[in-house]
């Protein structure tokens, strides 16, 4: 991919508030990286992540955090919007590269509520949450302005793709319009390592170059930004470590246990070079970085060779990306403000990726509007060191690929079905309800449904009643 520098992002500098009177936020999503491919959360982990674990010594590192879904589409719903995606259309799998928007008109999201704040906002990275890609004749047009997408929602900017990597179409989007255009035919890539869907790509676009793109357009927005009067409000969604595994030439090798841990390596790199640019422009002390990830690891890093060198992507956690259980949606979650937040704070506080838009909002002392974020919890009082004995969350519902639901509420997790209701298989014979006590038994090795019967009803009637009244988090 040639060097491309955007014309766009230096235009976006009128604004109504200081920078100084309220912080920056960063909200970095990782793509499929697990809890334990970050150091600091697993010392049994064989790759170094020396800038994510700075980040947890200088912050709050939350050892119990989960995406709202143990998938891609969802997690994005639920992070812009503090809303389970469930609610929505979309009940079971994820978008592709040409599907239509997901954010329904008139939702706010973190990026509306803090631009009309006077934040400046932009989205640069991995999209996938849908956007109005036109056709002319029956064929997809991509000489047309794009409707419904990031700029609809809160965004000032967006630099990025309509995907993941392995989905067409290939090819840059600035704002509404396609600024590369995929002319040529890609074939579909097979291989575990390299997997990619076939499809239209742009004869310039390069799948490897793509995460160090998103850094540069990354460091530049915020060195551009950061000499502004408006505070910035950065969403940067990578799309790494996810396949297609292809990490840059610099970086190959670097781990020493294959190629997703040389990828993992250079995200870890990405969220260094991005602190690195805010202690740069003199605003990292003053800026709320939040550092996560969509869902947990897939059980394929054993076809990368990461797995077979002692490597666990998640840790002890059961199951993989897709599932109901922990290896699906338990990920890590660091949280820094040097400026306001406390150091080297371990956190067993159950949180979810819904609540970064209300935890957001408060950090900038912006009021949520009613009826936004039905399913976030402020997190900021953890982060900034405020006494907290009682849960954050009432509960938590989490969501598989396939659909089936669990529900977590203190130490006890019911999962609302038979095996996983992702990729993870069990006995045919295995019960259709499932529930685990997470604090004695983290590796959900023991069903106690049987044991427990009112429990087992106390969830299921609090799931139901999530599900009836349209949102878990009365406020």
């Amino acid at each position: 991919m040639k060097k491309w520098m955007s014309m766009g992002i230096g235009m976006l500098m009128m604004g109504m508030v200081g920078a100084e009177e309220r912080p920056n936020i960063v909200v970095i999503l990782a793509d499929d990286l697990g809890w334990g491919d970050v150091k600091s959360n697993y010392a049994g982990s064989k790759i170094e992540t020396p800038h994510m674990d700075g980040i947890a010594r200088e912050g709050v590192r939350f050892v119990d955090a989960h995406s709202n879904s143990s998938v891609c589409t969802p997690t994005r719903y639920g992070v812009l919007t503090g809303r389970y995606a469930w609610r929505t259309r979309l009940k079971r799998g994820v978008l592709m590269g040409y599907s239509p928007a997901l954010i329904e008109e008139g939702r706010e999201t973190v990026a509306s509520v803090l631009k009309d704040a006077g934040y400046r906002t932009a989205c640069i990275g991995k999209w996938h949450l849908g956007m109005n890609i036109q056709k002319t004749d029956g064929k997809w047009d991509f000489g047309k302005e794009i409707e419904r997408g990031p700029r609809s929602v809160g965004f000032d900017y967006f630099l990025g793709i309509s995907a993941s990597l392995d989905m067409a179409p290939y090819a840059l989007i600035e704002n509404e319009r396609f600024i590369q255009n995929p002319t040529e035919s890609f074939k579909a890539v097979n291989d575990p390592l390299a997997y990619r869907r076939g499809g239209a790509i742009a004869p310039e676009f390069k799948h490897e170059d793509y995460l160090p793109l998103v850094s540069d357009q990354a460091k530049r927005f915020i060195s551009e930004a950061s000499e502004g009067e408006q505070p910035f409000f950065l969403y940067l969604p990578l799309p790494s470590p996810h396949k297609p595994v292809l990490p840059s030439k610099g970086f190959r090798g670097k781990s020493g246990i294959g190629a997703y841990g040389d990828f993992v390596v250079e995200t870890d790199w990405v969220i260094g070079q991005v602190v690195g640019q805010l202690k740069a422009s003199g605003v990292y002390k003053d800026t709320l970085l939040i550092v996560t990830s969509d869902n947990a690891s897939f059980a394929i890093p054993e076809k990368y060779g990461a797995v077979q060198s002692g490597h666990k992507p998640n840790a002890g956690f059961r199951g993989q990306k897709t599932d109901a259980y922990e290896g699906g949606h338990r990920v890590p979650f660091l949280c820094s403000w040097p400026a306001r937040g406390v150091q080297g704070k371990v956190s067993d506080q159950v949180v979810c990726t819904t609540d970064i838009m209300p935890t957001a909002l408060a950090a900038a002392g912006v009021e949520l509007p009613k009826g936004a974020a039905e399913d976030g919890y402020n997190m900021l009082p953890e982060i900034t060191g405020a006494e907290s004995l009682a849960p954050i969350r009432e509960a938590t519902v989490h969501h598989s690929a396939s659909g089936m639901f669990a529900i977590r509420k203190g130490k006890w997790k019911l999962i609302c079905g038979r095996g996983s209701g992702g990729r993870t298989k069990v006995a045919k014979d295995a019960p259709k309800i499932q529930l685990y006590d997470m604090q004695t038994d983290p590796s959900e090795s023991k069903n106690l449904y049987q044991e427990h019967p009112e429990i087992v009803k106390e969830l299921e009637s609090l799931l139901d009643r999530y599900k009836q009244q349209g949102y878990s988090n009365a406020r």
